[in-house]
């Protein structure tokens, strides 16, 4: 069910490991440095459901999560209540452990892959403000639009168009697993 979300994980982890390579002195991440973590962004219905799938064979770690998500959950609505832009804001991700670690690395979205290299989406580049690239250079970039939409596709074709077309915060999809894992 997950064999096209799986691929697309091993070749965006592929391009990533390029980039952190080519370029040791621009890319800075490393396992504690969870800036990235602390983003309000949600994940397509395959994603989530591809989440949802590990998460129930873990039990312990989803009690671990829950408080977390909890207030995850809330901060992020009352961010949508309030008409703020969530791409600005700060919620902690409630996979982030203690040690500023992911709990569920396996799981981790594309956002998540992703984070630390110049993206682009629809024109607009993005790269981590703690990263070394330059500002007027040219680095390789990982092109989020067809991959959004290779995602978008994936979920309606999994769920139907009501669930493929929406986007689900992290800790909606740690609280309530079960609504988005494969019957």
């Amino acid at each position: 069910m997950y064999a096209k979300l799986l691929q697309l994980f091993t070749v965006i982890d592929q391009s990533v490991a390029q980039i952190f390579e080519q370029f040791p002195k621009e890319v800075l991440c490393k396992p504690g440095c969870a800036d990235c973590c602390n983003a309000a962004f949600d994940i397509s219905f395959i994603e989530a459901g591809h989440l949802a799938s590990i998460l129930l064979k873990d039990k312990e770690l989803i009690a671990k999560m829950q408080a977390k998500a909890t207030r995850a959950l809330t901060e992020y609505e009352a961010l949508l209540r309030e008409g703020q832009n969530p791409e600005q804001a700060r919620v902690r991700c409630p996979m982030l452990g203690e040690t500023d670690t992911c709990l569920c690395y396996e799981g981790r979205p594309v956002n998540c892959r992703t984070y630390g290299t110049p993206t682009d989406i629809h024109g607009k580049g993005h790269v981590c403000g703690f990263s070394g690239f330059k500002k007027g250079l040219n680095y390789p970039t990982i092109h989020l639009a067809p991959i959004q939409e290779n995602l978008r596709n994936w979920s309606v074709d999994y769920a139907g168009a009501d669930f493929g077309n929406r986007r689900f915060p992290i800790a909606m999809v740690i609280l309530k697993p079960s609504r988005f894992a494969p019957e």
